[in-house]
């Protein structure tokens, strides 16, 4: 009976360095060194005084040999451009008379020029609306005019540490707005607000959302269509993976993403990134949660998005362009009019996408669900062995 006392408590110990073992493998693999950036922003850098057409936003992200370039501009329809440099001292120079003028291209530079690696821009040019009688969500059936982003009237950025928010409204909107708010990051981690999107020091996020907006007809849905801008590698392809973990965002088993990468290789230089669902009210939880979908991206005109975005224009002039739509609900699933809300977060980032992994919790639970039967059996089997050689009688002489 010691013996099998024993063993139990050796087996017993055994479990517990095991589980032991497994919460130290996944604190070092979740909470190992974290890259990070020092960041910096810059309202209109350069400029004496506010520009009457619209603000520039400059966040200088540094890393040890190089630097990111986020540059967001209401300057027209509004735009997102990441520049991607090998040194760890370039700076943007904006020649303002010139980027006002929406006509010049060099009016906005980075520089030295010969350190710039990588850049790309989105550009958010349209929102369409239609009228789905039937429920089919096809956006062909019966749309109204889209709405021209370059036209909105675009509040001022308002600045909050690292995130700032741009509102705007077209002349026809009797009330509500199209805002956008974006989020730089010093480090990874993720957003606390559904579908939190995983991030690095080398992403940015925009949060878009349609609030209050009055719909042109009782069964509307919305799309909206992104045009991606970049010399000589732009956003070109999209790409669907699918999980079987569907932690951080409930219910969905799918992350898009639309990528870059150079002379058809493999190697993904820069992308955007998006889980497709979308939300109903400001406040994201399950029963708001609303499926969106892509078109397949097509080659667009490069002059009338250089014409609708003032910082295409500065920086690029006539850039190689994709677009996309991105509608929002399927057949079946409530209209616009029964909230007058949704929101999309997207990430616009340099060098291959993070990707999701399952967290420690997650993996502790497994590794336990399956471990602990192991070590029961093992446990069991040596008992009977022990207990069946004591009450086996000697020899007798």
């Amino acid at each position: 009976m010691a013996a099998a006392a024993e063993t139990r408590s050796c087996g017993v110990s055994s479990f517990l360095v095991f589980l032991s073992s497994v919460f130290s493998l996944c604190d070092s693999s979740f909470s190992g060194e974290t890259f990070t950036r020092n960041l910096s922003v810059e309202l209109n850098p350069g400029s004496p005084s506010a520009p009457s057409g619209g603000d520039l936003l400059h966040v200088r992200a540094v890393g040890v040999n190089d630097t990111l370039h986020f540059l967001f501009c209401s300057q027209g329809a509004p735009t997102l451009l990441l520049v991607h440099t090998n040194s760890s001292s370039s700076a943007v120079q904006v020649n303002w008379t010139q980027f006002e003028a929406h006509n010049i291209s060099g009016s906005l530079k980075v520089e030295p020029e010969n350190t710039v690696k990588y850049s790309s821009a989105l550009v958010f040019s349209r929102l369409f609306e239609y009228d789905d009688v039937n429920d089919t969500a096809d956006p062909t059936a019966d749309p109204f005019p889209p709405y021209e982003l370059q036209d909105f009237t675009w509040s001022r950025l308002k600045l909050s540490g690292l995130s700032a928010l741009l509102c705007g409204a077209a002349e026809t909107f009797t009330n509500g707005t199209l805002c956008l708010e974006l989020s730089v990051f010093e480090s990874g981690g993720r957003d606390h607000s559904w579908p939190r999107l995983l991030h690095t020091a080398n992403s940015s996020q925009l949060r878009v959302w349609l609030d209050g907006v009055l719909p042109r007809a009782t069964r509307s849905r919305f799309l909206l269509e992104l045009r991606a801008a970049g010399d000589p590698s732009p956003l070109s392809r999209v790409e669907v993976h699918r999980s079987i973990d569907d932690e951080f965002t409930p219910s969905i088993f799918k992350v898009s993403q639309w990528v870059s990468s150079a002379n058809g290789s493999s190697d993904v230089l820069g992308y955007l990134q998006w889980k497709p669902v979308a939300y109903r009210r400001a406040d994201p939880a399950l029963e708001y949660a609303t499926p969106c979908r892509h078109s397949d991206p097509r080659p667009q005109s490069p002059e009338e998005t250089a014409a609708a975005s003032g910082l295409i224009r500065g920086f690029y002039g006539a850039p190689q362009t994709f677009g996309l739509n991105l509608s929002f609900g399927l057949a079946g699933e409530p209209f616009y009019n029964g909230t007058k809300f949704f929101s999309w977060t997207v990430l616009l980032g340099a060098g291959s996408p993070p990707v999701d992994s399952f967290s420690p919790l997650v993996l502790a639970v497994t590794a336990v669900g399956l471990g602990t039967p192991t070590v029961l059996l093992l446990m069991g089997g040596v008992c009977v062995c022990v207990r069946k050689r004591a009450t086996e009688y000697g020899p007798i002489n």
